[in-house]
């Protein structure tokens, strides 16, 4: 996950775009790392506790990175319809409802994987990842440029993920009371406007909580009150071990404009039952060369990513993503191979000069806590 990142001595050099929150980062004595152009925290002490408090109680993490969008105007969901693999007409049964789903280039490839919230039909509201936001950017706007919507990137705005079993309960306590109630009032996977603040009831690690989406200054707020309250902070270290538990794919690993969603395991995303020519859809009609599976490594060892995956001495995929599962105490990973070959239960992985092995493993790994496998 950091292999394009380097860990500052001097969190001052060299010039980085910061969050609203980074002053929080510093005087909590937080690692901080270059992160796609960001100074972001790798953790604020022991990443593998951080990784465990989400799993187990309440962390919260400054996403402020990630690029919100909204889109406004008669033509919004016909924009949509084209500019999305999953189909925003599924979400218009219920106000703040969101779908995930990828943008595709023309051949299929994913451009970015986001969350999209329906507000009304005149209203959604995107979450981007932050390393694509120039060309996520380009391309939405040159699209937006053929309907009748206004687009606008927020900048103004953080994002703060409050996760875990206890996220519920402790953001009930500590959020403003209306935004309180609007969260409460959420089912998975849904949004609401408190005023000019947003929560949703989503995330990125596999447990239940929020992502609030609010001003710089209640951004600071909240986050020295969730401190106070018991939520220990997390950093982009223990995000990526709990998302990689959770079978979440990461853009850049699992995900690229070189493979298909079918390719990437994010079948699920893509609505093909319907009549509608989105962008990349003659392409996901043609048969995936490649599919992602999961893997826990038995022997000594960790998975890490471009590791070539071996079946009986032949090379059919290589890692995408991997790391060690501090709930598992065993390394994990998701592999793209070859579609054509049959896999059994096991394969091999080539770490430098040796062949460990691996179990093919339904993914999620961890689901409420627990081993799946």
């Amino acid at each position: 996950m950091f292999r394009n990142g380097t860990l500052m001595s001097d969190p001052k050099l060299p010039a980085l775009k910061k969050t609203p929150l980074y002053s929080q980062h510093q005087s909590l004595g937080a690692k901080i790392v270059d992160f796609g152009g960001w100074a972001l925290p790798v953790n604020y002490g022991s990443q593998i506790e951080e990784h465990h408090a989400v799993r187990r109680e309440c962390g919260m993490f400054d996403v402020s990175h990630m690029t919100v969008s909204d889109i406004n105007g008669p033509d919004t969901l016909a924009f949509l319809k084209l500019v999305l693999a999953n189909d925003i007409y599924k979400a218009t049964d219920l106000p703040g409802k969101a779908i995930y789903s990828c943008m595709l280039n023309n051949t299929g490839g994913v451009i970015d994987d986001l969350i999209a919230y329906y507000i009304n039909d005149s209203h959604c509201r995107l979450v981007t990842n932050a390393g694509t936001n120039e060309k996520d950017m380009a391309w939405l706007k040159t699209h937006a440029a053929k309907f009748d919507i206004e687009f606008a990137e927020r900048p103004d705005l953080a994002l703060v993920a409050v996760q875990g079993p206890k996220a519920l309960s402790i953001c009930s306590d500590v959020l403003p009371e209306e935004l309180a109630q609007k969260a409460g009032s959420l089912k998975r996977f849904q949004g609401a406007f408190s005023g000019n603040e947003f929560v949703g009831r989503t995330g990125y690690t596999g447990e239940d909580g929020f992502e609030l989406i609010v001003s710089a200054e209640l951004a600071n707020e909240l986050w020295s009150l969730l401190i106070k309250a018991g939520v220990v902070p997390c950093g982009l270290g223990a995000r990526d071990t709990l998302r990689l538990e959770s079978g979440m794919a990461l853009y850049g690993n699992d995900l690229d404009e070189q493979h298909t969603p079918f390719e990437s395991g994010l079948k699920w995303t893509v609505s093909l039952s319907d009549d509608r020519d989105f962008i990349g859809k003659s392409a996901l009609l043609e048969p995936s060369e490649k599919r992602l599976i999961g893997l826990i490594l038995e022997d000594k060892g960790v998975l890490r990513g471009h590791q070539k995956v071996l079946l009986n001495n032949q090379e059919i995929g290589e890692i995408t993503s991997g790391t060690f599962s501090p709930t598992l105490e065993q390394s994990i990973g998701l592999a793209r191979v070859n579609q054509a070959v049959k896999i059994g239960s096991s394969v091999q992985i080539a770490v430098r000069k040796k062949q460990l092995n691996a179990v093919v493993a339904r993914y999620p790994f961890v689901k409420n806590g627990g081993a799946t496998n």
